[in-house]
């Protein structure tokens, strides 16, 4: 039976006979510019260490970094956020804002050697580098100090600021935190220096392997969802999000970004600033264990994943899968 007469308006199928044709009328791409890499530094040690639950994810060294970043610029990536390990921590995070703490250590070194080629982002929280594992300081009774960690979130601003970030991206999902940390810039002469604002960031399960690479455990078994993002929540998160514009914030971030694909879709509608989505630890981590077992094809999943992200409408995507999609995309 002839088709023709009975479906005069199917198209799709002729727009996707071949991969040419596939290619030019496709609706979403992605290019090594949509990508920015996470990176992490430890203190102390003498080579780079292997993240065992982030497969092709290091623990790097000063050295290792800028040579780690130098390959990532050969494959033109634009960004890269770094996350630091400090040797040792404290109830509030000190080195989180320390000179030569060393994540303002590897900046000053990446800036002096790659000046404009990457942009530096640095992530501005304390949770790496409080011997508590929470984003801020401690009240007496446990919970976290929302201005008095606004205090502390400002010194690490200045500091990041100082040592050659490109852009602070406060986490800590602080009331505030955008307001405070702007105008510390500005007062310090920092008033071009980017905000990527963790606008919706969610009490998720999925940052597992992150918690790893940055030695994290967040003390007697707490978790962070008094300050974090209720995952059950969407309009809560828009409200977060254009407070956080309404602060002076440049970009904001959902994460993570898969399960919380709707919120991508919703803020895009809805806001005009660029938009981040953090592809996070365990969403990478879930394709590699998948991949090692022979599954799926880790390489084709992992792009969809991107695709996905994209699709949603983030401008700017964080994954730890940046080099591998940047070898892809290029062929």
């Amino acid at each position: 039976m002839s088709t023709n007469s009975q479906f005069p308006k199917r198209r799709p199928r002729r727009l996707r006979r071949t991969s040419a044709i596939r290619r030019m009328v496709s609706e979403t791409q992605i290019s090594v510019d949509d990508l920015v890499a996470p990176l992490f530094v430890r203190e102390g040690i003498k080579e780079p260490q292997k993240i065992s639950s982030l497969p092709g994810i290091y623990q790097h060294t000063l050295e290792s970094l800028k040579i780690e970043v130098d390959s990532l610029i050969k494959r033109g990536i634009p960004g890269v956020i770094l996350f630091g390990v400090p040797k040792s921590k404290d109830e509030i995070g000190s080195s989180a804002w320390d000179p030569d703490g060393v994540v303002q250590l590897a900046l000053k070194e990446l800036k002096e050697s790659f000046g404009d080629e990457m942009t530096l982002i640095a992530d501005l929280c304390v949770d790496e580098y409080t011997s508590h594992g929470h984003c801020g300081i401690l009240s007496s009774d446990g919970t976290v100090d929302n201005d008095a960690t606004l205090e502390i979130y400002n010194q690490i601003a200045v500091a990041q600021a100082d040592a050659g970030a490109d852009i602070c991206a406060p986490s800590g999902m602080m009331d505030g935190q955008v307001s405070s940390i702007r105008n510390a810039l500005d007062s310090s002469g920092h008033n071009q220096t980017i905000i990527l604002a963790y606008s919706a960031k969610y009490a998720s399960s999925l940052y597992g392997p992150f918690r790893d690479a940055v030695d994290v455990i967040i003390k007697d078994g707490g978790d962070r969802r008094g300050y974090q993002q209720n995952h059950a929540n969407l309009r809560e998160s828009l409200i977060e999000i254009k407070a956080d514009i309404s602060e002076g914030a440049d970009m904001v971030m959902v994460k993570p970004a898969l399960a919380y694909l709707d919120v991508i879709a919703r803020a895009r509608a809805e806001v005009e600033v660029p938009i981040a989505a953090y592809h996070v630890s365990g969403e990478y981590a879930m394709v590699k264990a998948a991949q090692a077992n022979g599954w799926l094809d880790g390489d084709s999943v992992m792009m969809e994943h991107l695709l996905s992200i994209k699709r949603a409408g983030a401008d700017i995507i964080l994954t730890y899968a940046a080099k591998q999609a940047a070898e892809i995309i290029q062929g």
